[in-house]
């Protein structure tokens, strides 16, 4: 049961939103002021509701006193100017008194939820050299890929990753086989696009002796290899029909056939399986079974592109350009700093295994102790969005909105959709923030919560 403390001097308002929250299964603490919030320890709860104007010091003081804990503003004062104030202190979010009693539930349960998708662990992952490190990355879309390994690995199920092409469905494959039940027995991984579709069947369920020309010995196949373990099928959309009949039996029965023998012999495997391409759009085609589709999606799993992943690419391309400078020996290489505004502005088609790539590129060209951007390799400036400048001390718009929208009894919600609908052709996501007031990540979670799609091409105007 979740905790919430309700700050608010108020005692009928207090009470009533207590009985509410109550109502709909919460635990909660009552407080009429911020001292006496703090006495009851505001970092002991998983939610802080606060009103803004407080005897004594401001609601928004427990912004600072109860993190990591999310804060809650209410105010009387509806205006845009006060909104943006307490964002810009911390606060999760606010909502305007008096407030509808569906809208605060919903709010209250949304920001539970996404703090609980945010404490998501990086999983340790141990490599096929046995070294082990986490995996990166702190973006909403990644915090949700933890969760979903953490809830999952131990359940045995079978799982479905998504994800483009270099996104790292295989390391997320390792992290559910090393924390599952499963860890200490094999974790074989198969490429279904590498092998040729006369030999899938081999590979996969084994052969005996004779059935086939060339087959001079008996042989056991990957499915079996695994038993007792975890089988990764990477690119299983590249499976034949015919192979995929025989999965599905696999899945269904636990039971395998050799090719050119009449005995079956059970195997017990938790089946991951990857793709980059829709398998559901492929079952409507013929091109794959919808029955095994079924069979495949218990639980899904999916991996943001590296291009969504922006506040990330930067760590990501610090580890990787560390194990190129050990592996070319060349320590004391580093990346200068337009180098490293290339590598996040740079939209990643080819994802974490492009920046590995031009990481590479770039330790065996560089001269001297800096990389720049010519080292990576990448397109062409033009056909990239340009260096983000820094924002000067009165470009805030946050502080200054232009025109009419100063005034008192704007919604945050409008202002904000207003203004990011008429820029984001001509500023980047960092500037939007920027401009706002906002951190990146408040940006992008207004953006999902408000249905404002991102321009994927926007980029700066040229100065």
């Amino acid at each position: 049961m979740h905790k919430i403390l309700i700050v608010e001097d108020e005692a009928i308002i207090r009470s009533a939103l207590k009985r509410l929250l109550e109502r709909h299964d919460y635990d909660v603490s009552e407080a009429d002021s911020a001292e006496d919030a703090e006495r009851l320890d505001p970092q002991g709860y998983d939610l802080v509701i606060a009103d803004l104007r407080l005897p004594g010091a401001e609601g928004t003081t427990l912004i600072e006193r109860a993190a990591p804990v999310p804060v809650l503003i209410m105010t009387s004062y509806a205006s845009m100017r006060s909104a943006i104030d307490s964002l810009k202190q911390g606060a999760v979010d606010y909502i305007a008194k008096p407030f509808d009693h569906a809208e605060l539930v919903e709010t209250v349960s949304r920001i539970l939820h996404q703090q609980a998708m945010r404490q998501g662990e990086p999983p340790d992952v141990t490599d096929e050299g046995g070294s082990r490190q986490p995996m990166i990355g702190d973006c909403a879309a990644m915090q949700q890929v933890y969760t979903r390994i953490r809830k999952t690995a131990p359940a045995d199920v079978t799982v479905m990753i998504q994800g483009e092409s270099g996104t790292g469905k295989e390391l997320v494959a390792r992290a559910l086989h090393q924390q599952s039940k499963r860890a200490a027995a094999p974790l074989v991984s198969v490429n279904c696009a590498a092998i040729p579709e006369t030999l899938i069947e081999s590979e996969l369920f084994g052969h005996e002796k004779g059935a086939f020309t060339g087959a001079s010995a008996s042989r056991t196949g990957l499915v079996e290899a695994a038993d007792g373990g975890t089988l990764f099928l990477d690119e299983i959309g590249e499976l034949p029909l015919d192979a995929q009949a025989r999965l599905l039996r696999v899945l269904q029965e636990g039971e395998i056939r050799k090719v050119g023998s009449v005995q079956t012999r059970h195997v017990d495997v938790r089946l991951v399986a990857a793709s980059h391409r829709d398998l559901r759009a492929l079952s409507k085609t013929g091109e794959f079974r919808l029955d095994l589709y079924y069979r495949l999606n218990v639980m899904q799993i999916d991996l943001p592109p590296l291009r969504e992943r922006e506040d990330d690419v930067l760590a990501i391309a610090d580890i990787l350009l560390d194990k190129a400078l050990k592996r070319h020996s060349r320590e004391g290489l580093r990346l200068s700093r337009a180098a490293r505004q290339d590598l996040r502005d740079y939209p990643w088609p080819g994802n974490v295994r492009e920046l590995e790539n031009a990481l590479e590129r770039s330790v065996i060209l560089a001269e001297g102790y800096l990389i720049h951007p010519d080292d990576l390799g990448l397109a062409p400036a033009t056909t990239r969005p340009q260096p983000e400048a820094d924002p000067t001390p009165d470009s805030g718009l946050a502080e200054t909105p232009p025109g009419d929208e100063t005034a008192e009894g704007v919604s945050l919600e409008d202002y904000f959709q207003h203004f990011v609908l008429e820029h984001q052709d001509q500023m980047s996501e960092t500037e939007l923030a920027q401009k706002l007031g906002i951190s990146r990540k408040n940006l992008w979670e207004r953006r999902q919560r408000l249905g404002i799609p991102r321009k994927k091409n926007a980029r700066r105007a040229s100065q």
